[in-house]
């Protein structure tokens, strides 16, 4: 006759820790009050105001210092070459006068002009915004930039430190 096998559930009842050893080894985070942050609750003074806010961050007004959420777009002077000024040309983005292609870039979409890179054309570009390095780039390419808000800034110039024959003289 064959005999039933009992399950273990029913076999370990009434074993405190059903066949896994002492009762700290196969706990969940029994023994230590909790897991992370845990442990804060019922006890004296649970009440009190900033107990639960005090993990939270610096509380007060911050919109006194609030952050631009305008950013100009920007394009650089190395992206014009010649392949990429063709392709505008076709979609009519860019027009042709004379030796130069002129480009306007609010209309593109840009409202900066960065000074990475370079190019060999010769380009009249009208921007709300430039970069010193910009302008002397194209404008050593023989272009020009046409800006209603002049730049500001100014290149600085670098001394240049003086050899050990020009001290003498």
């Amino acid at each position: 006759m064959v005999v039933n096998k009992r399950k273990k559930v029913t076999k370990y009842r009434a074993h405190t820790t059903h066949g896994g050893g002492h009762r700290k080894k196969r706990r969940g985070a029994g023994s230590r009050g909790g897991r992370g942050n845990a442990g804060s609750g019922k006890r004296a003074g649970q009440k009190k105001a900033g107990i639960k806010d005090s993990k939270l961050g610096n509380k007060g007004f911050t919109g006194m210092n609030a952050k631009s959420t305008k950013k100009e777009k920007t394009i650089n002077v190395g992206y014009f070459t010649l392949e990429k000024v063709n392709k505008l040309l076709e979609k009519g983005s860019v027009k042709k006068e004379n030796d130069f292609f002129v480009v306007d870039l609010s209309s593109l979409g840009y409202q900066k002009l960065l000074g990475s890179g370079n190019t060999k054309l010769k380009l009249k570009i009208t921007v709300d915004n430039f970069v010193p390095r910009a302008e002397e780039k194209v404008k050593a390419a023989g272009g020009e930039i046409n800006s209603e808000a002049k730049q500001k800034a100014v290149v600085k110039e670098v001394p240049v430190k003086e050899t050990k024959e020009e001290r003498e003289q």
